[in-house]
């Protein structure tokens, strides 16, 4: 079978290096790679040059209309019969196209998603972060897991489609905010196979600040909304959880401003919610910091996702975050 790689980049030449780095070496050579520079300031076309004579690459400067539509045009330029679609920030295996063969194959899927896991050069706060994306405490764990296969929705950082599923679906309806999700969920609808590889994982970077972070958690918030518009069914009641520890928070701190003793006792879940998040992360990393980072990054997950949620169920403008 024949792959296309479609990669969408933003200002990330040194991401693309990396990525391509990794696809030079693939031990499944039969593919091609598709690189879609949408709306940078910083180009990635001479890093894309270094690697022209290594591996089939192809390079296509694009305006700034998102990711989902970026991706669009990489798919409609690809001569792939499967469409491996991946964020310019992740790093693969050797056997990461192989896997993706012998998976796809083997269950006859029309689509699939894969798992991403911490980068291997992950600094402390990236692996707090980590452990807020991933950890039982926060999302119950299910990222990228099987607990999560009956109902999976494969993710763009990690996800491809067959030719035949992109010339039934059109592919990306959305330009951001979600479209992954969308386009998931119509694949399904029209009755294509959708399986999760595990062993096709990518090594993901995650968020090196808070700022950022929150900035990205914040955005997930609106994305859920967003796809809740085209989708309802896909939104449950676990999506709320956010939300109702917003309210809990405000609650709280209501409390304490006019009767400190009782928001005292009424925090009391809290501090025991976060010092439980302490143990569990220094348990899973053995670093003191990373437990100790732990703590405002499970609170800006779930504090930044729900204020989104809010702005974007109540129409609040907020301006698109390409970063």
């Amino acid at each position: 079978m024949f792959y296309s790689v479609i990669v969408p980049v933003y200002n990330r030449p040194q991401e693309i290096h990396s990525l391509l780095a990794c696809l030079a070496v693939q031990t499944y050579k039969n593919f091609e790679v598709i690189v879609v520079e949408s709306g940078s300031s910083i180009k990635s076309e001479d890093v894309v040059k270094i690697y022209s004579s290594k591996i089939n690459v192809h390079y296509f400067l694009r305006g700034n209309d998102g990711q989902g539509f970026s991706r669009n045009f990489g798919m409609s330029q690809a001569k792939g019969d499967f469409f491996i679609i991946l964020d310019s920030d992740v790093l693969l295996d050797q056997d990461f196209i192989e896997n993706i063969q012998k998976g796809i194959l083997d269950a006859g899927l029309d689509a699939y998603g894969g798992p991403d896991i911490l980068h291997p050069a992950a600094t402390e706060m990236q692996k707090a972060v980590n452990y807020s994306m991933t950890s039982f405490l926060t999302t119950g764990g299910i990222r990228g897991s099987k607990k999560n296969k009956g109902k999976f929705y494969p993710r763009s950082f990690n996800m491809g489609i067959s030719r035949k599923v992109y010339e039934a679906t059109g592919g990306y309806k959305l330009p951001f905010m979600g479209e992954d999700i969308e386009l998931s969920a119509r694949i399904m609808v029209q009755g294509f196979k959708i399986g999760l590889i595990e062993n096709a994982h990518v090594y993901h970077e995650r968020k090196k600040d808070l700022k950022s972070y929150y900035k990205q958690m914040h955005w997930f918030g609106r994305a859920r909304i967003n796809i809740n518009r085209f989708f309802p069914n896909t939104f449950k009641l676990i999506h709320l959880v956010p939300v109702l520890f917003l309210s809990y928070l405000i609650g709280t701190f209501l409390l304490i401003a006019f009767h400190w003793q009782i928001g005292y006792a009424v925090s009391l879940p809290l501090q025991i919610f976060f010092f439980c998040v302490f143990v569990d992360s220094l348990f899973q990393y053995h670093n003191l910091k990373v437990a100790l980072y732990s703590i405002p990054t499970v609170f800006i997950q779930l504090y930044g996702y729900a204020v989104g949620m809010v702005q974007e169920f109540l129409g609040i403008g907020v301006k698109r975050n390409d970063t």
